[in-house]
């Protein structure tokens, strides 16, 4: 779209490098060319602005095989105006002189056309090909008649429409066709999977298999060692509790032996102490016989009053050392009635 700005009743226009400019005055032409820029009168002027850098066109269409299956065709046709004036002479490309829009749509009067020729061509070689055929190689068939079709086409340069390049995206049959051929392939596919899922577990069985016999033969190798482990465990123990009883019978014997030595000794010992006890007690018997007898015959000897003296002499060493006597009132009372009736008698 052009660039228009207004100015005390003249129109300034500025194009892009892209875009062709024809402005007419009556039929005089005054400016052609991309990307001008002039000034102009907008009630004299007529002005026309035709795109010619590349575009794409997006398309899509119907088209039936010759086993009456229905196929989507998409596809781009990329073109240009290779002619902006006579593209401008045979489309309406003329732009309001106030606002820089197109009157008209000739941008979608291009699209139909060059749809309609290719899908004219599209329907051509896909009505003479089987589905399976179309769907092998028809893309490759499709955009090499496309092609040439667009190219031979007369009404394209009367029209200065240059077709650049066309391809063909895809060529997709009805969901329910497309679904029902691609159920052999998934069940192939599914088929090689479930095989391989086979093939999988068929090996890990297997050395789940050699590893639980791996783990079998560790156990029975280690049951062994542990037997013979027991074994030597057994043969230690009775090496061990028989030099512990040798030991235990040295250690006995030589107890034993000092025990004997000590009883020797011990009785020895006794017979000695019982002798010299004897000899003691018979000593002193004999010495507590001399002097009893010596007591008795000096008490013999001594007369009576002298005795009296003695047995009162021994009489006080015996008794008790007494510190102080407590009379209590009772005792007093019993002793002064005793005292009272001895006086009276």
């Amino acid at each position: 779209m052009a660039d228009i700005t207004r100015r005390l009743g003249w129109r300034h226009l500025r194009g892009a490098p892209t875009a062709h400019v024809r402005h007419h005055r009556g039929t005089k032409l005054l400016h052609d060319g991309p990307g001008l820029s002039f000034w102009f009168r907008a009630l004299t002027a007529a002005l026309s602005e035709v795109p010619v850098d590349d575009r794409e066109l997006a398309m899509t269409f119907h088209a039936r095989t010759s086993d009456f299956q229905d196929v989507a065709v998409q596809a781009t046709v990329t073109y240009r105006v290779s002619d902006p004036a006579l593209a401008a002479a045979r489309l309406d490309f003329s732009i309001d002189p106030d606002t820089g829009v197109w009157r008209g749509a000739p941008l979608e009067q291009l699209g139909t056309l060059l749809t309609e020729t290719a899908q004219q061509h599209a329907l051509d070689v896909l009505a003479r090909t089987t589905l399976s055929a179309a769907l092998v190689d028809g893309v490759a068939a499709v955009r090499e008649r496309v092609a040439v079709g667009l190219g031979a086409e007369p009404r394209l340069p009367a029209t200065g429409i240059e077709v650049v390049a066309v391809r063909v995206v895809a060529l997709r049959p009805e969901p329910e066709v497309e679904r029902a051929l691609r159920m052999p392939a998934r069940e192939l596919i599914q088929q090689e999977a479930d095989r391989a899922t086979y093939e999988r577990r068929a090996v890990a069985v297997e050395r789940e298999r050699a590893i639980a016999e791996n783990e079998l033969d560790s156990q029975i190798e280690l049951a062994r060692r542990e037997e013979q482990l027991v074994d030597q465990r057994g043969t230690n123990a009775r090496r061990e509790a028989e030099e512990h009883a040798a030991a235990d019978a040295v250690r006995a014997g030589a107890e034993a032996a000092r025990t004997v030595r000590l009883a020797d000794a011990e009785a020895a010992r006794s017979v000695r102490l019982a002798r010299a006890e004897a000899e003691g007690a018979r000593e002193v018997g004999e010495a507590r016989a001399q002097a009893q007898a010596a007591w008795l015959r000096v008490h013999g000897e001594v007369d009576v009053a002298t005795l009296h003296a003695l047995t009162g002499t021994r009489l006080a060493e015996n008794l008790p050392n007494i510190e102080s006597v407590t009379v209590s009132p009772d005792v007093l009372t019993g002793l002064l009635a005793r005292f009272g009736t001895g006086e009276r008698a």
